[in-house]
């Protein structure tokens, strides 16, 4: 039998019914959404051609143990890196390791910080040195359909105006959506609902209501949408070889819109890139 006492002290646990926050919640959500970010903005200086993704995590770990915050991946369900470092063609859940990057990779770098209990969840694109004309527009049109689906994210809205933006935009530029993974709720749990799918029509799914914190996080191929994950049970690849692009940000449902958390504040949303 449990006690009153004995459940309050007990972890959340993704409960299935869409967990609505407050302003203080919100406010511990910025926190830790501005320290996932600027820890972001850091790895702008780091990553170049003979950088190892395994020197990014070790960046990724001690910034974090510097400002007293948890890497939420660290032993999650058995991984044991603070960060997912993606190139090219691995579309998520890339493993650090101690293969140097190479001129003209691309690279995703995905962190989630705890801090104080919330989780701040955020990836962004990182170009290698030069990149082919390709690689660029890949980057450009990923970044562009997370910012679509944040313009959908809006009270009275639906999770399916979300995907929907997403989509309509990525395929009309001859790209592709992923479909195998999605955008997921947020805040004290590293993984809560609803899940955000990055495709879908117009009006369908769950209505979007102040309160609503999730994180929004298209995968784009330059081929087709289909993926495979890799013996090491992590690592998602193309199925074509094609390149992959993702951003990510964690946002929170307001009564006008939305509130981004993850937001760079050197403002190099797009690094080596432009500045937005």
């Amino acid at each position: 039998m449990v006690s009153y006492i004995d459940a309050s002290e007990a972890p959340l646990k993704n409960t299935g019914q869409v967990r609505l926050y407050g302003p203080e919640d919100f406010e511990g959500m910025m926190r830790a959404g501005q320290l996932t970010a600027a820890c972001l903005d850091e790895l702008a200086d780091i990553v170049k051609p003979g950088t190892t993704t395994q020197e990014i995590d070790d960046f990724v770990y001690q910034y974090g143990m510097d400002h007293n915050a948890i890497p939420a991946t660290l032993n999650y369900r058995g991984y044991t890196k603070s960060s997912c470092t993606s190139i090219n063609h691995v579309v998520c859940h890339g493993i650090p390791n101690d293969k140097a990057l190479r001129e003209g990779d691309i690279v995703n770098i995905d962190v989630t910080f705890i801090l104080d209990g919330w989780h701040g969840d955020s990836s962004r694109m990182y170009p290698v040195g030069q990149l082919k004309r390709a690689a660029e527009r890949l980057i450009d049109v990923t970044y562009e359909s997370l910012m679509r689906g944040i313009e959908a994210a809006k009270p009275g809205n639906t999770t399916g105006d979300i995907g929907a933006a997403i989509q309509t935009f990525v395929e009309a530029e001859r790209c592709s959506v992923v479909r195998d993974f999605c955008g997921h709720g947020l805040g004290l749990l590293f993984h809560d609902t609803p899940n955000i799918l990055h495709y879908g029509r117009p009006g369908e799914g769950v209505e979007l209501k102040p309160g609503m914190i999730f994180t929004i996080e298209p995968m784009v191929n330059l081929g087709r949408p289909h993926v495979k994950v890799l013996s090491d049970g992590w690592t998602a690849v193309t199925r074509d070889r094609s390149l992959s692009a993702q951003f990510e940000h964690s946002i929170g449902i307001t009564p006008e819109g939305c509130q981004i958390f993850t937001t760079s504040p050197k403002g190099i949303h797009k690094p080596g890139l432009q500045t937005d």
